[in-house]
């Protein structure tokens, strides 16, 4: 594998994202620390965690980086080192690490076809205290462990609603059988759990696990 892990610090992120500054999150991190699981066998997503809505940064984030639309403050944790599937929303996504973790990142505009090729994917290591945006036209999933073995614990943000319970749509052409929850298209790779769920496949190539370059 020829993959090489760069950091989101590099230009070569600013295609994907932009590093967010100026706001501090270290109470936000805190309570993520204090209240949530780190699973050590398996990764846990929950959209919307009322004790982290709770915070003032809460405001500070629906205002300052979403220009008052009313956002969601879930969490995504555990442990994990393969890219699996990929997924894009209609709006960016806000990502800020407690732990380090490696992000798995790709362009929608290169997977409007009916295969997305995994040797596009490049790798960023986002530090631990360090937000991320991920622009809406990129291509994410759930974060992978900085160093092997570890868990991590991520703060997402997104708007409202976002990976709730899809809605009952017609389907009009090939994005929309992509449509895997609301506001949430997905792609999978064979090997996936996705996949076998339902999820449209579409991943060509292997499935990358990044276990010997962390």
């Amino acid at each position: 594998m020829s993959l090489v892990i760069k950091s989101v610090n590099d230009k070569e992120f600013a295609q994907y994202g932009r590093v967010v500054e100026g706001i501090e999150f270290s109470r936000l991190l805190d309570k993520l620390k204090n209240t949530t699981p780190a699973p050590a066998d398996e990764v846990i997503y929950v959209p919307g965690d009322s004790n982290l809505e709770s915070m003032p940064e809460a405001e500070l984030l629906s205002n300052n980086i979403y220009g008052g639309m009313p956002i969601q403050i879930g969490y995504c944790n555990g442990t994990n080192t393969k890219l699996n599937c990929l997924e894009y929303h209609r709006d960016s996504e806000i990502d800020i690490a407690a732990d380090d973790v490696v992000l798995l990142l790709g362009r929608q505009q290169d997977a409007m076809g009916d295969s997305y090729d995994t040797g596009l994917v490049e790798a960023f290591l986002c530090p631990a205290g360090t937000a991320v945006e991920l622009y809406a036209t990129t291509l994410h999933y759930a974060p992978c462990s900085g160093k092997l073995g570890d868990s991590f614990r991520v703060i997402i943000v997104l708007p409202k609603g976002t990976n709730s319970e899809k809605p009952d749509i017609e389907i009009k052409n090939d994005e929309d059988k992509r449509l895997f929850a609301r506001n949430k298209w997905l792609i999978a790779h064979p090997e996936s759990s996705e996949a076998d769920n339902g999820a449209v496949v579409c991943l060509k190539g292997e499935n990358i696990d990044i276990a010997e370059l962390i």
